[in-house]
């Protein structure tokens, strides 16, 4: 599936992959690849949605098993993410609930955790 592809690569395709599966599932995606700032040492969130009355921030991760996909969020990385989110729920004015989810494509299967961050 992804051969002669470079990472950059792969990671584009398995945030598509992502957002269709959201979208099937209900999802409106509001944003993808939000970055707060230029050396505002926050993350990169892959994918916001929104579900009825709930934002989700996804981080996705594409590897070859799911453990190594769970090994490639770091403390530090999460801490980021945390941070991103919350700059953007100030910005947009959201007083309602939010959650962390994590979409881990592996070959042709997709596995999403929910309220994993």
């Amino acid at each position: 599936m992804h051969f002669n592809k470079t990472s950059y690569q792969v990671g584009l395709y398995s945030e598509f992959l992502a957002r269709m599966y959201l979208r099937l599932h209900g999802y409106k995606i509001l944003n993808k690849r939000y970055i707060t700032g230029k050396n505002t040492n926050r993350a990169e969130i892959d994918i916001i949605a929104k579900h009825k009355k709930t934002i989700v921030f996804i981080e996705v991760k594409c590897r070859k098993n799911i453990s190594t996909a769970w090994e490639a969020i770091t403390y530090k990385q999460s801490i980021r993410l945390r941070r991103a989110a919350e700059t953007y729920l100030i910005k947009n004015h959201w007083t309602g609930d939010a959650r962390f989810d994590v979409i881990i494509v592996c070959g042709h299967k997709i596995y999403w955790a929910k309220n994993a961050l």
